[in-house]
């Protein structure tokens, strides 16, 4: 019994001894360069995309009507208000005229179907000009109405962001419906 004991106090000394070893992960593999300015930019175009697709494609079609307070937009009013103003930046950089005001009242959406092919076809739009347009083609600068002129790249990061301010008024369109938004779902 005592050869017994010796020996559990010694496998469990080697076992203390090397457990950093095993907690110790694989050596990691240095990371990839840094992506370029218009890769960077197409990233984030397509996440907002992805977020605002999957909300399209996910909220309820009877509810599609539904606003928080009588002032709002609806969901698809939002949803499509979202999406059209990325044309402001896919449109100025094609040179045109930006093809959806700031409202679209022209827009008429009424089916899920219509609404997930109207915000994928304004994000694929975008996505396909920023990569046509590259690094240097970002750096340009145009007249976007505004008081001074800007660079493709940075109107592309305002349509972004405008973008993911609509995206989480959108949240709260379903949180008051009682839903929870797919990007707040458990991973699986």
């Amino acid at each position: 019994m005592k050869r017994f004991t010796r020996f559990a106090l010694l496998w469990f000394a080697v076992c203390f001894a090397l457990a950093p070893l095993w907690a110790q992960e694989a050596p990691k593999k240095a990371p990839g360069p840094a992506p370029s300015p218009h890769e960077a930019v197409l990233e984030q175009w397509n996440d907002v995309g992805r977020k605002l697709i999957a909300m399209a494609q996910d909220f309820p079609e009877d509810k599609f009507s539904f606003k928080p307070q009588a002032e709002s937009r609806t969901f698809v009013a939002n949803m499509v208000h979202a999406s059209a103003s990325m044309y402001f930046f896919t449109d100025t950089a094609a040179g045109k005229k930006p093809r959806y005001a700031d409202d679209p009242k022209d827009v008429s959406v009424k089916t899920r179907a219509e609404l997930v092919a109207f915000v994928k076809k304004c994000v694929e739009d975008g996505a396909a000009e920023i990569k046509a347009k590259g690094d240097k083609g970002l750096m340009e600068a145009v007249n976007d109405g505004g008081p001074h002129l800007d660079r493709l790249y940075d109107l592309a990061y305002g349509l972004i962001e405008h973008s993911g301010e609509h995206y989480g008024q959108l949240v709260v369109y379903y949180r008051m419906n009682g839903l929870v938004p797919p990007e707040s779902r458990p991973k699986k």
